[in-house]
């Protein structure tokens, strides 16, 4: 069926994004030895991105209500593909280079801003709302691949050809499958012409907000930015955000220099968290639809992502005490998992409350992952260099027992009403 194949494609979109994203962290001692730079520039250069991201998210998804998924996903990658390539390209020695890297890396993440709010508009208008656990478990194991892959195939290609190379066979890798989603995708099932008669019917009749296929039923934003249910994931997200980036920005780094581990070890180590990602956002999705369907989506949304967040912060205390660093590495990547057990819950709820205005409400959302994610950038190190690195694992322990609390402030029937043009969402 065609929804899926899309799915697919969003999925391998999404992993070729996070290869773009977290390669600068695997190359980021040579860079740093190469200009000079210590590890809080670092720490900058990787905020950089994540300050781009975070902007532009709720633009991004204002983008694709408006535009549709297809138009601007192909825009997104042509555009970061350009700047992973500007990346590679800053000149040797040249004076203040960490200028030149935070600008390219600010502009890569406005460029991959509108990669899951778009993703999220397309699965508001194709996925029937039984199946959307599943299908954003998919599309965000796409996360996991990309992080997973980055290290040996960054790690290689360092080795063999220098950091430079590895940036320009990401930028390479994002066109090329760019082009194949342009091809293939269509804003609406109504407008895409392998979609059978059956399979029309049945995201029709899963679709809740409408069933012409017609963007025309979006919420204000008076109505998403007063919705309890809008600021209680996003508050979640912003915790869940700060955690997930210390595996992307840091983790390499931590197996390297903190526990001792070899370059290749550390390459090695360092790809777990990525795949207990891959495995559980995979495994979060399909449990949380079936909950969905026999339990209500308060049991099947709700319940799973409190679970899933209150883990992830056990595994985070227990595994920065752990002594070994291969058994810490782990048990941390056991956080990693857990935390991606809550994955498809975040935009299964955005989906299923926003309808045709999901790219907007979980652009919102993300946007305060990605503020989550800049902070733990830069705050990670800066925490480790005064109090260690058990107190920067504590910290990140804090808030995603924080971010499982405000999923008990969140109804995922409460669906946002277009009509609803002040006063609060119902």
């Amino acid at each position: 069926m065609i929804r899926w194949f899309l799915v697919f494609w969003l999925f391998v979109l999404s992993a070729v994004s996070y290869l773009d994203r977290v390669n600068i962290s695997i190359a980021g001692n040579s860079i740093a030895e190469e200009f000079g730079l210590s590890p809080v520039q670092l720490g900058y250069v990787f905020s950089a991105f994540l300050i781009g991201y975070a902007l532009f998210q709720t633009p991004g998804g204002w983008l694709a209500d408006r535009l549709g998924p297809r138009i601007i996903l192909t825009a997104g990658v042509i555009w970061w593909g350009i700047f992973t390539a500007l990346t590679a390209s800053v000149p040797g020695k040249i004076p203040h280079a960490i200028l030149l890297f935070v600008l390219a890396r600010f502009l890569l993440g406005a460029g991959e801003a509108i990669i899951y709010p778009a993703s999220n508009q397309f699965v508001s208008r194709w996925i029937p709302t039984q199946e959307r656990g599943v299908a954003n478990g998919l599309i965000f194991a796409g996360v996991g691949a990309g992080a997973g892959t980055a290290p040996a195939l960054v790690t290689f290609i360092m080795l063999h050809y220098g950091w430079r190379t590895s940036f320009w066979v990401s930028a390479l890798l994002g066109l090329i499958v760019g082009a194949v989603w342009f091809l293939a995708a269509r804003d609406t099932p109504e407008s895409h012409r392998a979609v059978s008669p059956d399979e029309l019917a049945r995201i029709r009749k899963g679709r809740p907000d409408d069933s012409d296929g017609a963007p025309t039923a979006r919420i204000p934003w008076s109505v998403i930015l007063s919705s309890k249910e809008v600021w209680g994931v996003t508050l979640s997200y912003f915790c869940f955000g700060y955690v997930a980036w210390i595996f992307f920005s840091w983790f390499y780094i931590y197996l390297f220099k903190v526990r001792g581990l070899d370059l290749k070890s550390s390459a090695l180590y360092s790809t777990f968290p990525p795949i207990a990602m891959v495995v559980c956002s995979l495994l979060g999705g399909v449990v949380s639809d079936a909950l969905t369907k026999s339990q209500g989506k308060r049991v099947g949304r709700c319940s799973v992502a409190f679970i899933a967040l209150s883990l992830a912060s056990a595994f985070l205390i227990l595994g920065s005490h752990v002594q070994s660093g291969p058994l810490a590495s782990l048990v941390l990547s056991g956080g990693a998992g857990a935390l991606y057990l809550a994955q498809s819950s975040y935009w299964s709820v955005t989906a299923d409350i926003a309808g045709r205005s999901a790219g907007s409400a979980s652009g919102f959302m993300n946007m305060g992952a990605q503020f989550g994610g800049a902070l733990t950038a830069s705050l990670t190190p800066a925490i480790a260099l005064r109090f260690g690195w058990n107190a920067s694992f504590l910290v990140a322990a804090s808030l995603s027992a924080l971010g499982a609390l405000a999923w008990l402030a969140v109804d995922p029937n409460r669906a946002l009403k277009p009509a609803e043009l002040s006063g609060s969402a119902s």
